[in-house]
């Protein structure tokens, strides 16, 4: 499995940024005010990313007085961090479509003020996700062993 690219997540994000920020341009009045806890649960699981990393990041590394980490185990830490990397970038890309359509307007209503607070919130705990998810997953590499260099000399 190759390691998440940034540019990958850059990419999801503008995406999602613009079909966000047309989907609000048609709808925005019909839409509900947005909850600041939605980005609050972004940075829920991004700090639950960061206890991964802490208690997985040993036990990769094969440090002594710790157990090694089961392949399957280790599938699903990765599996997680890459969900969380993807799954920030989408958010990033939402929130900030949002604030794209809200800002120009801003002042206008409390209700708009609502909403600018809340895509700042939301883009700054969908930042701290796709960063942890990134954390999480350079944390899961296993570091090349002595046999690793055997074989990268025979294939020399």
């Amino acid at each position: 499995m190759k390691p998440t690219r940034i540019r990958d997540l850059v990419i999801v994000a503008v995406i999602v940024l613009v079909l966000v920020h047309l989907l609000v341009w048609f709808n925005y009045d019909s839409l509900p005010r947005m909850p600041i806890i939605a980005g609050l649960v972004l940075l829920a699981i991004a700090i639950i990313d960061v206890l991964l990393a802490i208690a997985f990041r040993p036990r990769f590394e094969r440090r002594k007085g710790t157990t090694p980490v089961a392949a399957v185990t280790a599938l699903r830490v990765l599996a997680a961090a890459k969900a969380s990397a993807i799954l920030g970038a989408l958010m990033l890309g939402a929130w900030a479509g949002l604030l794209a359509y809200l800002l120009p307007s801003e002042g206008r209503s409390d209700v708009i003020g609502h909403d600018v607070t809340s895509s700042v919130v939301g883009g700054l705990c969908a930042v701290a996700l796709a960063a942890a998810g990134l954390w999480l997953e350079h944390c899961c590499r296993v570091p090349k062993g002595p046999d690793d260099d055997a074989e990268q000399d025979q294939k020399r």
